[in-house]
């Protein structure tokens, strides 16, 4: 309104100087005009006389603009805080040694600055020091701003890192025949409580593959079964049941690991579908994920040469952005499968394959094992940036989608308390007993 009654002001005194003022002495420019609140009008110089020299058009003090505090918008004000090392560490999630921290998990944490942290069965002897270390992890990151993943792969049946005093869940496939959607809600929920309850975050889970190679050494059991439609619908309850407990879940392992001979954590496997075989059966549960509020996918260790003959899903442009991010719309967490896999370190360099899974469109790079190996890739992406291979841009779009997920699932450095281990097994055993009679 202020702007507005200023150019109605100019105009006016305008057509006035112009005119002459048509000879009359006395005329009076119609301030009462300019604004619909005086006291709040704009300074102007007074206009002129008609028997004098007409002045300049007068200045007008311009209104301050109005600026936008840069706290409505959380994750960029902590992005516009962050240091170039700070953003880059936030990108490598890595692996620890032993049951206790180390001044190694500490150096990984404070110098360079990693976003989270992968436990496995080696990292957990029992209940009071798996807390412990987790608490101490928290403690170690107290001076970075922002808070850790801590993650383990907690899918039920064989593949469980929580300590053996908790009662556990049977594998997918038995969970797969029950084909009930409540009961893989609450398998997510129960997991996600039992998780939360120890001081997790993130759980890489639940698998997503449709075991469709029964000769499959890698995935198994772990499927929900061979039925696109089954995999679909009990995987996104457990996904689901592990949300309602602000546990991060990871969708796995995209395209689809289930028609493989050759284990990943061995060699690079191979697989010769094309798009319209995949668009059938394999991508069918991550589509109906990813539709059903998916916030986190991980890419296999696979090379589909019909998609991408040089690279494997874990850095094809052509697969994670092309096919993941435009094709199916995917704007979540994009991470990738443990990088210190053999079917990656017996076939690429290590800190090549990790920028090249960053130029691809990956978010988060896993790297669970071997601390040489980890700095070796927070070094080389720290390079990639120094020499514009890796664009600042990528950089911080990938950070702005971690901070987002960290404020959206609540994640903080809060000190944890031992968990009810009687309560806990009392839920699952209640669970399998309901819908397993």
């Amino acid at each position: 309104m202020r702007k507005r009654s200023v150019i109605l002001y100019l105009v006016i005194l305008l057509l006035v100087v112009l005119s002459g003022c048509s000879g009359k002495k006395g005329a009076e420019t119609p301030m009462e005009e300019a604004s619909a609140k005086p006291s709040a009008a704009p300074t102007v110089t007074a206009a002129p006389s008609p028997d004098v020299t007409p002045s300049p058009v007068p200045s007008v003090t311009p209104s301050p603009v109005p600026t936008v505090s840069a706290s409505s918008d959380p994750v960029q004000n902590q992005l516009e805080q962050m240091s170039m090392n700070e953003k880059i560490g936030q990108m490598v999630l890595a692996g620890i040694e032993g049951t206790a921290n180390s001044e190694e998990a500490k150096n990984l944490i404070e110098t360079y600055h990693i976003g989270g942290i992968i436990l496995y069965k080696d990292n957990i002897a029992g209940t009071k020091q798996l807390v412990s270390l987790l608490n101490s992890l928290k403690a170690t990151n107290a001076n970075n701003q922002v808070p850790l993943w801590l993650s383990v792969d907690e899918e039920g049946g064989k593949v469980s890192r929580l300590p053996n005093e908790l009662s556990k869940f049977p594998s997918n496939k038995i969970i797969g025949e029950a084909n009930n959607e409540k009961f893989s809600f609450a398998v997510g929920s129960t997991i996600g409580t039992q998780l939360k309850s120890y001081g997790f975050n993130v759980d890489f889970a639940p698998v997503m593959d449709v075991n469709s190679n029964p000769n499959n050494p890698v995935i198994g059991d772990r499927s929900f079964g061979a039925d696109a439609d089954v995999v679909s619908r009990l995987g996104i309850q457990t996904m689901k049941g592990l949300e309602s407990q602000h546990i991060l879940p990871v969708i796995k392992h995209f395209p689809g690991h289930g028609d493989t001979s050759m284990d990943s954590h061995i060699g690079l496997p191979v697989i010769q579908h094309d798009i319209d075989r995949l668009r059938k059966l394999e991508l069918v549960p991550f589509v109906k994920a990813i539709k059903s509020g998916a916030d986190a996918v991980m890419i296999a260790h696979i090379l589909l040469p019909k998609l991408d003959v040089d690279n494997p899903a874990s850095f094809s442009k052509t697969i994670i952005t092309k096919l993941l991010r435009q094709e199916l719309g995917f704007q979540g967490l994009v991470i990738s499968d443990d990088m210190t896999m053999g079917a990656i370190t017996e076939n690429y360099k290590l800190g090549e394959a990790a920028v090249k899974a960053v130029l691809a469109g990956t978010d988060v790079v896993l790297v669970a094992h071997d601390y040489d190996k980890e700095v070796g890739v927070v070094n080389a992406l720290r390079q990639a940036v120094k020499d514009k291979r890796i664009p600042v841009e990528t950089i911080d779009n990938s950070v702005a989608r971690i901070l987002k997920l960290k404020l959206k699932y609540a994640i903080s450095d809060k000190q944890g308390k031992e968990p009810d281990i009687a309560k806990l097994n009392s839920e699952v055993n209640k669970l399998v007993k309901t819908y397993l009679p």
